[in-house]
């Protein structure tokens, strides 16, 4: 079964860090957004594949929304 998980990536000169809103816990780290994403699916994967039947139903059962606002600075 495919679903779609929220993830968000944080990046500085040290590389970029990921972690999955709806999956508490669930976070990976790369050098590169792509190798980040890479390790972020895996851990998802594995993360649900430690839920009961019952819990892989109803996860993720949060919606997350992001956008960008301007702000006076």
């Amino acid at each position: 079964m495919m679903r779609k998980i929220s993830v968000v990536i944080e990046q500085d000169q040290d590389g970029c860090y990921a972690w999955c809103p709806e999956l508490k816990g669930c976070q990976s780290e790369g050098a590169t957004v792509e190798e980040v994403l890479t390790n972020i699916r895996e851990a998802a994967e594995l993360y649900l594949e430690t839920l009961t039947d019952e819990e892989r139903l109803t996860s993720p059962h949060q919606v997350v929304l992001t956008t960008a606002i301007e702000v006076h600075a």
